[in-house]
């Protein structure tokens, strides 16, 4: 049997699928990336956990195999809740098992400025469905590490700082990618965070990890992948827009401006924002993002 057969099997035997082909295209956080063609010819993205004899290439963000089966789990209710929402496309989960995730694939397309206006109209649609309180149902996952989703009725900024700061800002520190007056900034923000992050919002129906990279731009529309989909502030998700830069980002934000007004304000509380996701950086790779971390926070502080 091929290596390539071989795969297509296991793959099937994991999900249940009639897999006709399986190809290997890639490697993160301790699974394999794989390309599949159904029967019938119907094409799927899954990822799996490699069989013994095979290794995935070093990772230091490697999920321990005893979390794995939370993270696919995870994966699959965030694309299924977002899904419901009937407002961002997001792939359909044909498969999700302790070993394997599988979702249909999205045809590869462009970015035009038609396709952002009508992403951030999407994405403001998806935010009003709203969710019953902060957080989620589900353990969740971003990138590695684990999340609290614990939900709260209350209001953000305490739920904000106690699940998604405090045990980030925890773990860097722990593993060096911080050092203790470091941690003190961020602790300034979090002492502040009630009169730092503006005015009361209800829990929107949130991505959680929208950066750039998990936005698919297919059939002149943009699709989610790869959610840490939790009740949250609608903020967070343009905010991760722009910490590392998304194309159209102007566009969207015009598209979703249109559709659900944001407070005049809203732009001051970005660091404030993107705090979580750079402290999830620090954890996954080191004190590179230490300067990325303070700067956030002096920013926060500042507004």
């Amino acid at each position: 049997m091929s290596r390539s057969a071989a795969v297509a099997d296991r793959i099937a035997q994991l999900t249940g699928l009639a897999v006709r082909e399986a190809r290997v295209v890639g490697a993160q956080h301790g699974y394999q990336h794989l390309m599949l063609t159904l029967s019938g010819g119907r094409r799927a993205f899954a990822k799996a956990v490699p069989a013994p004899d095979q290794v995935a290439p070093p990772d230091r963000g490697t999920v321990p195999s005893v979390e794995v089966a939370a993270a696919f789990a995870a994966e699959a209710n965030g694309l299924r809740w977002l899904g419901e929402a009937a407002a961002v496309p997001v792939p359909e989960v044909l498969a999700v098992g302790p070993e394997a995730l599988v979702i249909s694939m999205i045809p590869p397309g462009r970015a035009t400025p038609e396709a952002a206006f009508g992403f951030g109209t999407d994405l403001a649609r998806l935010h009003a469905v709203g969710a019953d309180g902060f957080g989620a149902p589900w353990p969740g996952f971003i990138a590695s590490l684990p999340l609290d989703n614990t939900r709260d009725a209350g209001d953000w900024p305490q739920w904000y700082a106690q699940r998604r700061l405090l045990p980030f800002l925890s773990r860097a520190v722990d593993a060096g990618a911080l050092r203790s007056e470091d941690a003190r900034l961020v602790e300034a923000g979090i002492d502040r965070i009630g009169s730092l992050a503006g005015p009361a919002e209800p829990p929107s129906r949130i991505h959680g990890d929208c950066w750039a990279g998990n936005v698919l731009w297919s059939g002149g529309r943009g699709w989610l992948i790869d959610p840490a989909a939790h009740g949250g502030h609608r903020e967070t998700d343009l905010a991760m827009l722009a910490l590392f830069g998304a194309p159209g980002l102007d566009r969207i934000l015009v598209g979703y401006n249109d559709t659900a007004p944001l407070a005049a304000d809203w732009r001051s509380r970005i660091p404030l924002h993107q705090l979580h996701p750079l402290l999830v950086h620090a954890c996954l790779f080191g004190a590179s993002y230490r300067d990325e971390v303070r700067s956030a926070a002096r920013a926060a502080l500042a507004a």
